[in-house]
């Protein structure tokens, strides 16, 4: 009884105490829950329609596609801007195909398998050149050269040939890409068609729209331009821009947020003893070269960024200011240090020859290969002294299970190459220089090669020159003093304003970025700004960041945040300017409008101070343009078209740069115009199916896309 007198007494402790531990152990399961909810969202590239989207599952995307540039251009890797242009479309593509798979599945359209194997059959679908199934005979694409190569596919799965296995399944998933390519267009063009069909002509709207093509109208035009009226003339109060902005406010509703920033960026250049270091480098190696050094050894050793091969190319295969000096070089010239500003570099260029050699090369060979070294060269001494006295080139490849073909050699295929082995350089120099049906016997480190060239075309001049090209960089000095200055000013300036006030003082410019968004890939402009990007979209109003290196390991940057607008409409204040330039140009109207009132013609209008002027073939499909006024006048177009021949217009009529009133000289329908009821059926249709192709827009805004690519890439 004691022990339960005492826990009476203290109850409301108890209670408090037994809240606070509940209150606790809730909080901390929601804690545990935000958290891991914070956690989803950083591994989310981004939603669509409530459908998330991984990084993982996005960077699958990538790779795909990346395996497809690899396929079609024969490229394995992509610069900066390349990169993101390919990121943009694979998520453009994610997005429209997830909201149009929805809409399709509302509707029921789906691209059933025969549609597809109809699609294969017909052929002519683009995409379909873009694959290795085309018939060379032809040029169309042909569905046996698939079909066969999906039978030896699955042949070829589990078989004892490693490297041709790779090479089937890289064109299979290549294969498997354009399949799901063509289903997505198919169903796309299927929902399109559908959306036209709502859209329907008929013979009436066909011989209106005929009409508003070429009927023309003559006009006498008086105008008033709002630019004869002073800005300051015009009183416009806050109920003015309140009213304007209601009666406009969807024009300013938002769908994606946008950040407003002020930023400072300097890029570090190189200082004037940056530039003499690099020209002492620069005159060393044309000392060497002009005394006969090893060219190689002279361009390895300046580290010029273009390599030395030493095999005869021709103009194409050197920089462009490289190849605007060789041409005027004579053989064993050298040249003095010289500046490219175009590409930021010191050059230097000693031209070593220039030769007429073939640019393209017909050959055939043979290898031959022994059980040791020496076994083959007798062998293939064999070989050649049978092809000299005649014997069959065909006949002999086969008995070294080879076929002899003929096949060409261009100089594209290997004048890019900046790096060149002894063998292969031993082996093009002989290909170039060996006359029509001679023969040789090239002598390798692991066996031999039996050549003959066949034919020779295109005579080009080519050249070999040794070309040292350096960039005219910073020091790490510098570097280090840029770095340090620029910190100082970002550990001092911790506020917009104070960054605003103080950047003179240090040499920097405050520059300003508004509605900056978070699909976009760089702040400024500056390459490898991710992490400025990252920091934008988490910051708040008023935070400065910290100090950004970025660019090319040559810009720094700060930022500070200074507004943010969220998804919606725009506040009045944002869109300031914008509602009261609308609001000036109504009460110009307004006080041009009153000036003409009472004119019943042309020459009334002139007298009230109306300049007056001709103009002539106006139709109502096209907007005419006012020279008196520089502006196109959709408004007077219309006008026009609906009043008669010589009637005088019973309005002012509002337009974009002016106040106007006209009279109708004369209307005629345009000189050989003739009326063809199918074809304006068919140009409406086509019309019908342009605004139709526009339905992305309007499917695109209510799917709820959210995008936070900016957190990784």
């Amino acid at each position: 009884m004691a022990a339960l007198g005492t826990i009476r007494k203290r109850g409301v402790t108890l209670i408090i105490i037994i809240g606070l531990g509940l209150f606790a152990f809730i909080a901390e399961e929601m804690f545990r829950s935000c958290e891991a909810t914070n956690n989803e969202r950083r591994l989310q590239v981004g939603e669509v329609l409530g459908e998330k989207l991984s990084v993982q599952d996005f960077q699958s995307l990538i790779d795909e596609y990346q395996e497809v540039i690899k396929m079609t251009q024969g490229r394995d890797n992509l610069g900066e801007d390349e990169m993101n242009q390919l990121k943009d479309q694979v998520w453009n593509n994610y997005v429209n195909n997830a909201i149009l798979e929805s809409e399709a599945k509302k509707l029921g359209l789906t691209v059933t398998r025969e549609e597809l194997q109809n699609v294969l059959r017909e052929g002519t679908n683009p995409i379909l050149m873009q694959t290795p199934f085309v018939n060379q005979q032809t040029g169309r694409f042909d569905a046996t050269l698939l079909t066969k190569f999906l039978d030896d596919y699955k042949k070829m799965e589990g078989g004892q040939n490693p490297q041709m296995a790779e090479q089937y399944n890289t064109i299979y998933k290549y294969w498997k890409f354009i399949e799901k390519s063509l289903r997505q267009q198919t169903l796309a063009m299927k929902y399109q068609n559908l959306l036209t069909g709502c859209l329907l002509s008929n013979p009436i709207s066909a011989k209106m729209a005929f009409e508003g093509q070429t009927d023309e109208s003559n006009i006498q035009l008086a105008s008033m331009a709002y630019s004869t009226i002073n800005d300051n003339d015009v009183k416009v109060s806050d109920a003015d821009l309140k009213a304007k902005y209601d009666e406009q406010k969807e024009m300013y509703k938002q769908y994606v947020e946008s950040r407003d920033i002020k930023y400072v960026e300097f890029q570090v250049l190189p200082s004037a003893a940056d530039r003499k270091a690099m020209m002492a480098t620069m005159t060393e190696a044309q000392q060497k070269l002009q005394a006969g050094n090893e060219p190689a050894e002279v361009v390895r050793k300046a580290q010029s960024q273009y390599a030395y091969v030493g095999l005869p190319v021709t103009r194409k295969a050197f920089p462009r200011d490289i190849a605007a000096k060789i041409d005027s070089m004579a053989v064993g010239q050298t040249t003095a240090p010289f500046e490219t500003t175009a590409d930021n570099t010191l050059n230097v260029v000693k031209l070593i020859s220039k030769t007429q050699l073939p640019d393209s090369v017909e050959y055939r060979q043979i290898q031959i290969v022994g059980a040791t070294v020496e076994a083959g060269r007798k062998t293939a001494d064999s070989v050649y002294a049978a092809l000299q006295a005649g014997a069959p080139f065909d006949s002999i490849a086969k008995k070294y299970s080879q076929t002899g073909a003929k096949q060409w050699l261009t100089t594209a295929m290997y004048e890019n190459s900046q790096t060149v082995d002894a063998d292969s350089k031993i082996y093009l120099e002989t290909l170039n220089t060996l006359g029509v049906n001679e023969i040789k016997n090239i002598s390798f480190a692991q066996g031999n090669v039996i050549v003959q060239v066949l034919s020779r075309k295109a005579m080009v001049d080519k050249y070999v020159a040794a070309v040292v090209k350096h960039t005219i960089d910073f020091s790490k000095a510098t570097y280090s003093a840029a770095y340090n200055k620029f910190s100082q000013f970002v550990s001092g300036n911790q506020t917009v304003e104070d960054m605003e006030k103080n950047a003179g003082k240090f040499g920097y410019k405050v520059l300003e970025r508004k509605d900056l968004f978070n699909s976009e890939h760089t702040v400024a402009g500056i390459s490898s700004t991710g992490e400025a990007m990252k920091w934008i979209f988490d910051a708040k109003a008023g935070q400065v960041s910290p100090l950004y290196e970025c660019g090319a390991n040559d810009h720094l940057l700060v930022v500070a945040m200074t507004k943010i607008h969220p998804v919606g409409y725009r506040a009045l204040d944002d869109v300031k300017d914008i509602v009261k330039a609308e609001v000036v140009r109504d009460k110009k109207y307004d006080m041009l409008k009153g000036k003409l009132a009472g004119a019943k013609s042309v020459a009334d209008a002139k007298a009230k101070g109306a300049r007056v002027d001709t103009v002539r073939q106006i139709t109502f499909s096209a907007p005419v343009f006012v020279s008196s006024t520089g502006a196109s006048e959709p408004a007077l177009s219309g006008a026009v078209a609906a009043t008669k021949k010589g009637a005088f217009c019973p309005s002012v009529i509002k337009g974009n740069a002016g106040a106007y009133m006209f009279q109708v000289v004369d209307k005629k329908q345009r000189q050989g115009a003739k009326y063809d009821e199918k074809a304006m059926e068919m140009q409406l249709r086509q019309q019908a199916m342009q605004a139709a192709s526009r339905f992305m827009n309007e499917l695109y805004i209510k799917a709820d896309v959210v995008d936070n690519r900016y957190m990784f890439f």
